[in-house]
């Protein structure tokens, strides 16, 4: 954090928008830098403007890395598992 206590950040890189609210925050994967630190991959909520945002969480290229074959990988298995059971009715 800054002496004065703002926390600094910058939005390198604009991945997805999630989901959009009505109030017209969205829920968004970017890359973040936050109080000067290294770019991380970074979900949470801001709002239109992105000057505020909610509590989110931080990841390493590795980690999202991994979350995303995982994701993947959880994916394909219920896609494979819902194809057996059509077929077995």
């Amino acid at each position: 954090m800054a002496e004065s206590g703002i926390v600094e950040f910058k939005i390198y890189e604009h991945i997805v928008v999630l989901e959009r609210y009505g109030s017209g925050w969205s829920l968004e994967a970017n890359i973040v830098g936050w109080n000067g630190g290294d770019p991380k991959i970074d979900i949470r909520s801001w709002s239109p403007d992105h000057e505020r945002m909610t509590r989110g969480i931080t990841l390493t290229e590795e980690q999202g890395e991994k979350l995303a074959k995982h994701l993947s990988q959880r994916t394909k298995s219920r896609h494979m598992t819902a194809g057996r059971d059509t077929m077995e009715r």
